[in-house]
């Protein structure tokens, strides 16, 4: 996990350079700023999380062999020795993130990041033509943020790895009455500007990446590797974990004791021990008194033999903790927050307590497989399959930007297999009507393609789906997660404030008291930037008042 920052043609930038430092968790290792020659008011910053190369990959990455390039990266290229011996690229270090470099010199932006297989938020400035060029992997497992003026044609001022180095100079800009907009970088984009000598931007071409050879986005299909899809599920999505142990420091895995955060351990504990990693495998989990999470990730921690960790958190500390989440998060959706505190919390133990730099967790495997309970309510199997890909597109607002933040400010990097690209791309090849829930069992395919490996205990394979908030609690009346914070907002938010919600929040307006303190202390830092997220996000086809999945009727 890393930090990147850039000014694109703001006079007197060093004034704002100091903002930049407000993403320093993200890389707490080094960090690095510089100018660009003979391109005035622009400035580039980097803080670095060391995790592959500790030697030469520090950024803005220039190689003496294209030494007109800049790279600005945070991410992976589980790819890149592959595609460095593919084209014969002479590459000068050891970092995934050269290859950018390369493959930008010989086929340009929008190819590069076609060709990537990984997750990445890149801005690359080339001098010898006088471009820069952003782009952003699929899911947007890897933030990014952009700060443009109106009518510019989403031509960057600036851009970051998180709003909250932005907001302040978006400020400035205004102060001086120009009008601006700051939005995410959009997942599985890229976008080509011109520069001038001044710094300025000026668009060029933007839109999505397309399929290209074997880096499909995800609706396309890839080729099977045999008629049977469940040895095709165990094959592909065990190829995602192999492949993201490319690392130099310490791997370790978030485990709640649900099946997706299960099945990645147990494959991840294995992998390593045959890649010839020395060390155990660490495993984390978290919860409070009477956690179902924590007793079923005891139970996998010992099936697959980790050097197991459990972190229990009381209600006053995760109440204590909810500005500092939400400042993190930069969102003020329910779900995201009440699911963040846990892993902020045991991110938090990981970074202090343990020298393990980088987690697998199992993000992505709900939206992709039809985790979620109220899919045993969809209407057919292409509504079900729409919602699929509606929530692995918005992803990035939600599931995603909760790993990475509640991770990253604690200088941790978080990977996240379910969302590969290869095996997504497989899984929604597959017939709708089998990615559907089965027998009253979501995630049934998944849970079948594992089904006799002995990978985990038979109970935790097709153990019932247990919301992340819900499952770091107690199924006791009163001792839910979500109930302790309902309890402790009703004293928070008087009735009569909660009445007027629709004028002071007119977008989004939070309907509940929960929704109406997260959103107070959302716009202490982020005013004005609501439209970050474009809805809350609720369960489907079914009445909810609550995102709890507990609240549902069909929860076990």
């Amino acid at each position: 996990m890393c930090g990147i920052w850039a000014i694109f043609g703001i006079p007197d930038y060093p004034k704002y350079a100091s903002y930049a430092m407000k993403i320093t968790g993200r890389g707490p290792d080094c960090f690095r700023m510089e100018t660009i020659p003979h391109f005035e008011n622009c400035c580039l910053a980097f803080h670095r999380l060391a995790v592959v190369d500790d030697l030469y990959g520090m950024q803005p990455m220039r190689v003496k062999k294209l030494p007109h390039l800049y790279l600005l990266y945070n991410g992976e290229i589980y790819n890149h020795k592959m595609v460095e011996e593919q084209y014969d690229f002479d590459v000068m270090t050891k970092c995934d993130g050269e290859v950018i470099l390369h493959l930008y010199d010989k086929f340009g932006a929008e190819k590069t990041a076609q060709m990537l297989d990984g997750v990445f938020a890149f801005c690359i400035i080339d001098t010898k033509k006088k471009q820069v060029h952003l782009g952003r992997d699929t899911f947007g497992v890897r933030p990014m943020f952009r700060l443009t003026m109106k009518g510019m044609l989403e031509a960057p001022l600036a851009m970051c790895s998180e709003m909250k180095s932005l907001v302040d100079i978006e400020k400035h800009i205004a102060d001086n009455g120009h009008k601006t907009e700051l939005a995410a970088f959009p997942p599985g984009h890229y976008a080509s500007y011109s520069m001038s000598a001044d710094g300025l931007l000026s668009l060029i071409k933007t839109g999505p990446y397309t399929h290209i050879g074997k880096r499909p986005v995800f609706e396309t299909k890839v080729q099977p590797k045999s008629s049977d899809h469940f040895e095709n599920i165990r094959v592909i999505f065990t190829e995602a974990v192999r492949k993201r142990l490319m690392a130099d420091r310490r791997i370790g895995c978030l485990l709640s004791g649900g099946l997706d955060s299960s099945l990645v351990a147990a494959l991840l504990t294995k992998l390593a021990k045959e890649a010839g990693i020395d060390y155990p495998i660490q495993t984390f989990s978290i919860g409070m008194e009477g956690s179902t999470d924590v007793m079923a990730a005891r139970k996998v921690a010992a099936h697959i033999n980790s050097e197991h960790h459990e972190v229990t958190f009381s209600a006053e500390e995760g109440i204590q903790a909810l500005k500092d989440v939400i400042y993190a998060l930069e969102s003020y959706d329910i779900t995201t927050i009440r699911a963040s505190v846990g892993m902020y919390l045991v991110s938090k133990y990981i970074s202090k307590e343990t020298d393990t730099v980088v987690l697998y967790s199992g993000e992505g495997s709900d939206e992709l497989c039809q985790g979620y309970i109220y899919f045993h309510k969809a209407p057919s199997a292409d509504e079900a399959d729409e919602e699929t890909r509606r929530l692995l597109k918005d992803l990035y607002m939600f599931d995603v930007l909760r790993s990475d933040r509640s991770t990253a400010v604690h200088g941790l990097e978080v990977r996240v297999p379910f969302l590969d690209v290869d095996f997504t791309s497989y899984f929604l090849s597959l017939p709708a009507e089998l990615r559907q829930p089965n027998k009253g069992i979501e995630k049934w395919l998944l849970r079948s393609a594992f089904d006799g490996t002995d990978l985990l205990p038979k109970d935790i394979l097709w153990r019932p789906k247990e919301a992340f908030s819900d499952g770091v609690s107690s199924t006791d009346p009163g001792k839910s997660w979500f109930e302790i914070l309902q309890k402790f907002v009703s004293s928070q938010v008087p009735d009569e404030a909660l009445a007027e919600a629709e004028k002071l929040y007119p977008f989004n307006t939070p309907t509940t008291k929960e929704a109406f303190y997260y959103r107070q202390i959302f716009e202490n830092s982020f005013k004005g930037h609501e439209n970050l997220i474009s809805y809350f996000w609720m369960p489907k086809w079914i009445e909810a008042k609550d995102p709890s999945a507990r609240t549902l009727s069909h929860y076990k």
